[in-house]
């Protein structure tokens, strides 16, 4: 249907003209493209959590659990973990190798295991050596420490999320108003 058209049959509907509208559609889908790669935070690295002569085990959060790296304490040819089992406060846990050469140790949505302890079996080399440690806090800061779940976003990207936020519906809202106006 023309304009002319529109306008005869009782329309009060005028043309908006499109470079403004898809502008404002760009940057409003630039905006929630920007704030959903912002809110998804890197996994942190591993921390050092136990050690003997041969091997170090190192730790961190991850998302439904926790994650685990056996590594020689040299720097010496790759480590073959032939057999890895967990204790976590006393309670087996089980644990599967990743093809990363990591171990995953999954556990329940919304535990909090900093603080506590963890003896970790490490069979290498046709040797069986105990490595245990206390599980720390970790470091993203906000949220349960050592919950096992994704980090959670921390102040500034929240803040850089409220400015996308607000410039998205500052744009809906010119919109709005542009084509109540022409």
């Amino acid at each position: 249907m023309s304009n002319t058209a529109l306008r005869s049959s009782g329309a009060n509907i005028a043309r908006v003209p499109t470079a403004c509208s898809r502008l404002c559609l760009t940057l409003t889908a630039s905006a929630f493209a920007l704030g959903a790669a912002l809110a998804q935070p890197a996994a942190p690295p591993p921390a050092p959590l136990a050690h003997s002569a041969l091997i170090t085990l190192e730790a961190a959060p991850a998302t439904g659990g926790l994650t685990l790296r056996v590594q020689r304490a040299t720097g010496q040819a790759a480590l073959v973990v032939n057999d890895l089992s967990v204790t976590i406060d006393g309670k087996s846990e089980p644990a599967t190798a990743r093809p990363d050469g990591s171990w995953f140790v999954a556990r329940p949505a919304g535990t909090q295991d900093a603080g506590k302890s963890i003896a970790v079996t490490v069979g290498h080399d046709g040797i069986h050596e105990v490595l245990s440690g206390r599980l720390a806090p970790s470091t993203g800061g906000a949220g349960p420490a050592g919950s096992g779940a994704a980090a959670v976003v921390s102040s500034s990207h929240k803040q850089i999320l409220w400015w996308i936020l607000n410039i998205a519906i500052v744009a809906i809202a010119a919109i709005a108003i542009s084509r109540r106006m022409s």
